[in-house]
């Protein structure tokens, strides 16, 4: 199974479109580790000025594939606010409010994006406060941006050697096939999806947590590589001890699921069992599923089995970390 595994992970085409983003930051030429927030991680991080408060005011953006827009389109536009909150929350951040650009062929075929955009902003408790739209399109496109603010951030450039990797997740749910989403919030009930939100900054403003990242589609492992990247570490991950509902095999739930509630976190070992008790109590499934270390590689087990499954010595992802872990800690220590 792992070398199954990680031939899945090397070929998949989510993680493929995460090493698009490498080409982006190259032509922008805004990959810069060294900065006070560096670039790469869930949302774009803009330190808040004295008249504006403390903390920080949070960005982000998600664009979705046209077939899925098509297919599936008012759960695309649910999942247009949904995706965003949980990029906010993965920071550390709550969700202030969001702006949308939709085109489509006619009004009809917009209504049905629209409609699940206004059913999320319900739901999560997050407006949507503007946007543009075009109903004289050749096809239905989607794309939304969201702001929202963190006291204390959490981020992707912080998981340090010793540091117990978490897979937190809701396996309250079932696959909208044909596509890879775990869908477990679309019929849970609103207060129960913001309280599961609050969860990442109270773990932030409690110190609890070091850093975080919303699973995408790229999946667990996926989300792993950016992690670890972003930090200029390595980690060994046991995949059996990933939670994964009974019915999901292990090769799509490790490396094509997108949960719609799903978080890999790097958390001090002396504070696993606090913050695995948080998920827990609002019934969220979670577990320590490996340990960071300073290899600067990502390598799973299974039954005792290890395989090497990315090196970034011989291969980056996004581009976004550092070139080495020594300046990781560099940066840290400045």
């Amino acid at each position: 199974m792992l070398d199954e595994l990680i031939a899945g992970l090397r070929g998949s085409r989510g993680l493929a479109a995460k090493r698009d983003i490498a080409a982006a930051l190259a032509a922008l030429g805004i990959a810069d580790p060294s900065a006070a927030v560096p670039v790469g991680d869930d949302c774009a991080a803009l330190p808040l000025t004295d008249d504006c408060g403390d903390g920080h005011l949070l960005f982000a953006i998600e664009g979705f594939l046209n077939e899925f827009v098509a297919r599936d389109p008012w759960f695309a536009g649910w999942c247009g606010v949904m995706v965003n909150v949980s990029d906010i929350a993965a920071m550390g951040g709550r969700a202030l409010a969001v702006v949308d650009a939709l085109w489509s062929r006619d009004p009809q075929h917009m209504q049905p994006v629209l409609d699940g955009m206004a059913a999320a902003a319900r739901a999560f408790g997050v407006p949507v406060v503007g946007g543009h739209s075009n109903a004289r399109a050749a096809q239905e496109q989607l794309s939304v941006a969201i702001v929202g603010r963190a006291k204390k951030l959490l981020t992707s450039f912080d998981a340090r050697p010793g540091d117990a990797l978490l897979v937190a997740v809701d396996l309250r749910g079932a696959y909208r096939e044909p596509f890879p989403h775990w869908n477990a919030a679309t019929t849970a009930p609103p207060p129960r999806l913001r309280g599961d939100l609050e969860l990442l900054p109270q773990l932030a403003e409690a110190g609890l947590c070091r850093a975080a990242k919303d699973i995408s589609q790229a999946g667990v492992l996926g989300t792993a590589l950016m992690l670890l990247e972003c930090s200029g570490a390595g980690a060994t991950l046991d995949v059996r001890r990933v939670p994964r509902p009974p019915q999901a095999p292990l090769a799509r739930w490790l490396l094509h699921t997108f949960p719609s509630y799903g978080y890999l976190l790097a958390v001090p070992p002396a504070q696993v069992a606090e913050v695995i008790a948080r998920f827990e109590a609002r019934d969220l499934a979670c577990a320590a599923v490996g340990r960071c270390d300073r290899s600067r590689q990502l390598r799973l087990r299974e039954h005792g089995e290890e395989r090497v499954a990315w090196d970034f010595a011989a291969q980056a992802l996004t581009g976004c970390g550092p070139a080495a872990a020594p300046h990781m800690e560099e940066r840290r220590h400045a």
